[in-house]
Formats: structure tokens, C-alpha cells, sequence
């Protein structure tokens, strides 16, 4: 890829679109193309073969989606396949019909059925059936997925998608209600911290596993994808099961993440966790062996990782 290849970032304010235009630039690519909701509407077939018909970039990193947490999924199930669906198939066409060189589409781990063994394998996608809760989102990325080895197959093009584990980080939702168990936790300590309170409470036991990628971690796993050599690529992928996994390949509890988050926030007080609370899935781990193979790997710690977040948290709070 030349440092001068012009590269649409669509989604760049989101959490991943914005660590991958902070990657982007600390590595040199100085030729970066955004838009906001307001300036494009990825849903509006038109406005987005307007918009590739004017710029035709070279490379697209398709991390723009409709997302929300168990809550928004259940209530508006229709705008989580819907909207997901139009922004994948607008974009990947018009990217078709403009001959990008390369698109990265940037899917999730929630594409694996519910039942799945851990970790999990690549393989795994469609073998049963997909958590009911979000079962909308997760069909709308499968679709991403296999848009991209359709348009492969049939037109020689050269699309590819990643499926990241849990991430949080630089620009995370800290919605008191909305937001993942990284941020909402990290909230809620930081608040106790300020408000001398003698307990944070956690939900459910602590014993749920969960795998935790820092999302700068994410931005540069995936750059190395979209700048493989196709033969590399191709060795280490299959034209219909070509999607990569990208997390640590190592979980912990959520106490021992709770524990961390509490020495990083320098919270003295007691840790509680509420049993009547539901644990959610017992273990969520990803197979990062394909990527590992390809030639990389993790380089934040989960404590180090906090420690960049909530620093970030502070700066934001002060501002």
C-alpha cells in the first residue's frame, strides 16, 4: 500500500473506525478519506455511488454499523438488519463498480452460533444456530461476509473481513446504560472513587470468561490484513470460509478484569458482586490461530490497555 493511496474510512468516528484513522496516520498515509452520517448516508444507494463515482478511492475499510446492546437489539431488531444489511451491500457494490483495489469489512464475533465450542474456530459459522438476542446483527454481518467472497468469486475482486473479539478503548461509549461491561464498569468506579463510596457492585458471580482486545490492537491487526500479499492471504484463507478472527486468544474472568479496573482507577473500596444478575454466556473465546499463523499478534495488556482508557476517560471528563 502507498503512503499516498487514497483510503475511505467509512465509520471513522466509531470506536474501531477512529483507532484505525489514529493508525492510518502514525503510519504515514496521509491521503484518508471520511464522511459524517450528515455529509453521506451509507443506507442511500444513490448517495454512495455519488460519492464513489467522485472519489474512487483505492483502498475501503467498511467499519460503519448500526450498534447497540442486548436492550437496543430486542426493540429494534427490523434497524439491526435492515440498516446493517444496506450500508454492507452499498458500499461493497459501488467498491465492485468503482474497482477499489482492496476492501477490509469489519464484522463480529456474534456471527457465531450460540452453542459454539470454545475457542472459536472460523469454521464454526453457520453450524447451528445464532444467539436469539441479537440474531438480527449477527445475520446482517454473516451477509458482509459472504458479500465479499461472493463478489470474489464471481468478479476476481479482492474484499476481505476480520471478526474482532470484545474491544474497548479511545473513544468507547460510556453510556451509563448503553454501554459494554468495560466502560460501564470503568464509569462506575471512577464515579465510587470521586463519591468515596464504600462498594462498587458488579453483575452477576465474576466467573463469566471473557476476551478483551484494545481496540489500537484492533486498528493494527486490521491494516496488516488489508496489506497482505494476496498469495499470503489466499494460503491462509478459503474462497468461502475466508473471514479472520482478531483477539488475544486469552480470557479472563470477570472478577480478575474487575480487579484490574480497580487498582488502574484506584478505587479502595469493596468489590460486590450481585448473583441475582445474570452471568450472560459462560465463556466467550475466539481461535486466533489463522491470524497468529499469518504473522501477528497482541501487544497491549489488558492492564495497560485500562490504564490508556481511563486516562483518556480523565481527559475527556476534564474538558
Amino acid at each position: 500500500m502507498n503512503k499516498n493511496s487514497k483510503i475511505y474510512i467509512a465509520g471513522h468516528r466509531g470506536l474501531v473506525g477512529s483507532a484505525i484513522i489514529r493508525e492510518l496516520e502514525k503510519q504515514g498515509f496521509n491521503n484518508l478519506i471520511t464522511r459524517t452520517h450528515k455529509e453521506l448516508d451509507l443506507i442511500n444507494q444513490a448517495e454512495v455511488q455519488s460519492f464513489f463515482q467522485q472519489e474512487k478511492p483505492d483502498y475501503v475499510i467498511l467499519a460503519a454499523a448500526k450498534v447497540g446492546g442486548i436492550h437496543a437489539n430486542n426493540v429494534y431488531p427490523a434497524d439491526f438488519i435492515y440498516q446493517n444489511m444496506m450500508i454492507e451491500a452499498n458500499v461493497i457494490h459501488s467498491a465492485y463498480e468503482y474497482q477499489v483495489k482492496r476492501l477490509l469489512f469489519l464484522g463480529s464475533t456474534c456471527i457465531y452460533p450460540k452453542a459454539v465450542q470454545q475457542p472459536m474456530r472460523e469454521d464454526a459459522l453457520l453450524t447451528d444456530v445464532l444467539e436469539p438476542t441479537n440474531e438480527p446483527y449477527a445475520l446482517a454481518k454473516i451477509a458482509g461476509v459472504k458479500l465479499c467472497e461472493s463478489y470474489n468469486r464471481q468478479h476476481s475482486t479482492d474484499f476481505r473481513s476480520v471478526m474482532p473479539t470484545n474491544l474497548y478503548g479511545i473513544n468507547d461509549n460510556f453510556h451509563p446504560e448503553n454501554s459494554h461491561v468495560i466502560p460501564a464498569l470503568m464509569r462506575r468506579f471512577h464515579e465510587a472513587k470521586i463519591n468515596n463510596d464504600a462498594e462498587v457492585i458488579v453483575w452477576g458471580s465474576g466467573k463469566a470468561m471473557r476476551e478483551f482486545l484494545f481496540v489500537d490492537d484492533m486498528a493494527q491487526a486490521s491494516l496488516f490484513v488489508l496489506a497482505l500479499n494476496e498469495e499470503t492471504y489466499q494460503a491462509n484463507t478459503k474462497p468461502m470460509l475466508s473471514h479472520i478472527n482478531v483477539g488475544t486468544g486469552v480470557d479472563v474472568t470477570i472478577r480478575e478484569m474487575a480487579q484490574t479496573m480497580k487498582q488502574v482507577v484506584g478505587f479502595k473500596g469493596k468489590l460486590v458482586f450481585d448473583t441475582t444478575k445474570p452471568d450472560g454466556a459462560p465463556r466467550k473465546l475466539i481461535d486466533v490461530a489463522r491470524l497468529s499463523k499469518m504473522g501477528w499478534q497482541y501487544s497491549v495488556t489488558l492492564e495497560e490497555g485500562l490504564a490508556q482508557t481511563y486516562q483518556w476517560y480523565l481527559e475527556q471528563d476534564n474538558k
